[in-house]
């Protein structure tokens, strides 16, 4: 098999697990509030990354990092996994995961318009028209079958579910600044971010530990949706020759994920979830179209 062919392997794999996280999400959040969850599952990420080091013989690299990099780290840590699973999992626990999952893909575009102010990026006017596209998206999803479903809507769990977006956004526009790598920084921002996770668990929660599909759903969440995942994703955009074709595989996760959520969670998948989830992808496309981007 040729670097190519493993590299959509390697792709494929990463988004058919990132398609079956958002029902591994609510069946966590059956048992386990979203502070609980998130702590497990970064707990989880935290050893799969350190056993990557150790594998790959890497762990020499930890004790060469400058002062600054480990403060970057801190801060880093402090949007992911932190802020952004603690803001992402509180919109679940608010939304049904058909609504949750699509808004969150909106962040593909702002990473575009905030690279513009902290990279000195530079886009044209069919970034901002994707925006607006998406943002429509948004509207026939956070309308769950029609009009009338707006009423049933849970406005704070879009607006966190956008919010999360943001803080995605903005993790990765930082990560462009840090040379450092790939799972040795990683690795850092999980191992401060747990450090304040579990700060948040003493002070907000508890710690509440059962055996059962819960208990399974957060190992799982651990190990894929920024554990191995990722690194086969990093692996991925490596052997490609084309991380443009490679990166539109991760626009099929949630029109599969859409399959795992009605008959695994039972949800009924509404016409408006398809509707906005096209729009959604057709702004994020007409985003990449955009040569000054």
């Amino acid at each position: 098999m040729n670097s190519i062919k493993k590299s959509y392997l390697f792709a494929g794999i990463a988004v058919f697990f990132w398609s079956t996280v958002a029902t591994a999400f609510k069946l966590a959040l059956r048992e386990y509030d979203f502070i609980q969850l998130i702590f497990y599952a970064s707990l989880v990420t935290f050893f799969i990354l350190f056993a990557f080091l150790l594998i790959q013989k890497k762990t020499h690299l930890l004790f060469q990092q400058s002062r600054k990099e480990i403060l970057f780290s801190m801060f880093l840590g402090a949007l992911n996994p932190l802020f952004y699973y603690l803001i992402l999992f509180k919109a679940y626990s608010l939304l049904p995961a058909q609504v949750a999952q699509p808004i969150n893909m909106v962040w593909a575009i702002l990473l575009a318009l905030f690279s513009v102010p902290l990279l000195g990026q530079k886009i044209g006017w069919k970034s901002f028209i994707a925006l607006f596209v998406s943002f429509i998206g948004v509207i026939f999803i956070s309308s769950q079958g029609g009009i009338s479903g707006f009423n049933n809507t849970n406005l704070t769990g879009v607006t966190l579910a956008l919010g999360s977006s943001v803080i995605w956004a903005l993790y990765w526009i930082f990560n462009v600044r840090d040379k450092r790598d790939q799972i040795v920084k990683l690795f850092m921002n999980f191992c401060f971010g747990t450090i304040y996770l579990l700060i948040a668990v003493i002070l907000f929660s508890d710690f509440k530990l059962q055996i059962g599909t819960a208990f399974y759903s957060v190992v799982y969440i651990g190990f894929f949706e920024a554990g191995i995942t990722y690194i086969l994703w990093m692996k991925a955009m490596e052997l490609s020759t084309n991380n443009a074709k490679i990166g539109n595989l991760v626009f099929l996760a949630p029109f599969v994920s859409l399959v795992f959520i009605h008959f695994i969670l039972n949800e009924t998948i509404y016409i408006t979830t398809f509707i906005g989830l096209i729009f959604i992808v057709t702004g994020i496309f007409i985003q990449q179209l955009d040569k000054k981007s």
